[in-house]
């Protein structure tokens, strides 16, 4: 009997031995799959969130995907980690804004220096500036040329998978066409279209769609208290009961405003990364507050 029980231990042991061996050999086996499989795919790195959705639309499963602000970050301020520098340093395309944000006009001379060999895709391209305003992405319009942009970078890298990325590019075009169409009705017949926000971001928005922005802050500067004063006239004036604010920056004079009303500051987001969907929980808002 003990003799048995002794040799249903030793099974059990060399049974467990196999088994943890296994596992580690397929561990090793699967992280090393994905090694190779992140090797094989074009490293792509962006300055911003909104970027990374459209590289990933058109790039599909063939781009590896790394953003140098990241959420909760402003653009105007972030520094970079050294960690992400290595991305940089491997990757072969960076796609910048190219519209002026402050992260790019302090750090894209670095970035480049660092990998001379990636392409740089600018997603300004064909745009039409606004002077103090770098949010260029925050026009459906604009994004359909920085979607165009990013297609032909992702081709001069890859010209083998060109029709993988056309596809690609056309289908998402047709959403943000349907985007665009959603919010001119949206906004239709809206009588009083002034919007009062403390950081400039919607200007291109405000383009496309006919409305006024009354930015709070300028210049990256706090209003002084003179220019509370005039602000709050202007809400009073224009019968405007809510400041907009990004949760990415201080609302601290947007809720000075607020309070002097009756209002209140509503947070909405220029950088989060699901493009559409963001822009619709946008419009819904402007909608509702619009007469």
């Amino acid at each position: 009997m003990k003799i048995k029980i002794l040799l249903n231990k030793i099974i059990l042991v060399i049974f467990v031995t196999i088994l943890f061996f296994s596992f580690g050999i397929f561990s090793c086996t699967s992280q090393k799959y994905e090694e190779e499989a992140r090797k094989q795919k074009i490293g792509v790195v962006v300055s911003i969130l909104p970027q990374a959705d459209f590289v990933e639309k058109v790039g599909g499963g063939k781009v590896n995907v790394a953003v140098m602000v990241p959420p909760g970050a402003s653009p105007h301020t972030y520094e970079p980690k050294p960690s992400q520098m290595e991305d940089v340093g491997k990757a072969e395309i960076y796609v910048k804004v190219g519209s002026g944000i402050e992260f790019e006009l302090n750090w894209i001379d670095k970035i480049v220096e660092l990998n001379k060999e990636m392409i740089i895709v600018d997603c300004s391209s064909g745009i039409e500036l606004i002077e103090f305003d770098p949010h260029i992405w925050l026009s459906p319009k604009n994004a359909k040329i920085m979607v165009e942009n990013i297609y032909n970078g992702l081709v001069r890298v890859d010209p083998e998978n060109k029709k993988y990325y056309k596809d690609n590019k056309e289908n998402y075009l047709k959403e943000l066409d349907k985007l665009y169409n959603e919010i001119t009705q949206a906004l239709l017949g809206k009588v009083e279209r002034k919007i009062m926000v403390y950081h400039p971001a919607w200007s291109y928005f405000a383009r496309d769609y006919n409305l006024e922005q009354i930015p709070v802050e300028e210049g990256g500067k706090e209003p002084s208290p003179k220019d509370l004063v005039n602000f709050i006239k202007q809400a009073k004036e224009n019968n405007i009961k809510i400041i907009f604010a990004s949760p990415e920056i201080s609302t601290k004079s947007a809720e000075v405003i607020a309070s002097e009303i009756g209002g209140a500051v509503v947070l909405i987001s220029p950088l989060e990364k699901d493009y559409v969907n963001n822009i619709s929980k946008v419009t819904k808002v402007f909608k509702d507050i619009l007469e």
